[in-house]
């Protein structure tokens, strides 16, 4: 499917889960999109598998450049760490919020949906995370379920790296029907 011309922001940090953020970015890339790497500073990420250092990934833009309005949607990797400290950054927050409002598609997986549930734009929303987080989600006021995808309005949401192919698939036809 082509998606070609569509700005999707990545926002993650340091301790992202390496596969959550640079398989969705590849296939997201193929299908013609624009992908742009978001972080809540300047220069390098980086990245784990599990608790295993792996990769720096470089930063294309900082929080207090970005700008939700020049994005066409939004993918949210997990990690545990890395959605720790994305939950509480204010100016993560304000994007998701934003990037809600506006109901522009929202990609998000494993811990991710943290960030969703501090931003405030979880209650009542259906989707899925890895399974350590479910008890956040709905006492946040989400229907939580255990599949590989769900996809609620403008949300697409995953469990783990296990999901990433249906992940992908789901995504790209979101962001391509959007």
């Amino acid at each position: 499917m082509d998606i070609a011309g569509k700005r999707v922001a990545i926002i993650a940090t340091d301790l992202f889960e390496e596969s959550e953020l640079i398989k969705p970015k590849e296939a997201l890339d193929q299908a013609g999109a624009k992908t742009v790497v978001i972080a809540p500073h300047a220069g390098q990420i980086q990245a784990v598998r599990h608790e295993v250092k792996t990769i720096m990934l470089p930063v294309d833009q900082t929080l207090s450049e970005a700008r939700p309005e020049d994005f066409d949607a939004v993918l949210l990797p997990g990690g545990a760490l890395n959605a720790d400290e994305l939950r509480v950054n204010r100016q993560a927050q304000e994007f998701i919020r934003a990037m809600d409002d506006a109901n522009k598609p929202i990609a998000v997986i494993c811990h991710g949906p943290w960030l969703l549930a501090s931003a405030g734009v979880i209650q009542g929303r259906h989707l899925t995370s890895y399974h350590t987080i479910a008890d956040d989600l709905i006492n946040a006021g989400a229907e939580w379920t255990d599949e590989e995808v769900v996809t609620d309005g403008n949300w697409v949401s995953s469990r783990q790296p296990d999901d990433i192919p249906a992940f992908n698939d789901a995504v790209i036809s979101h962001i391509a029907a959007a």
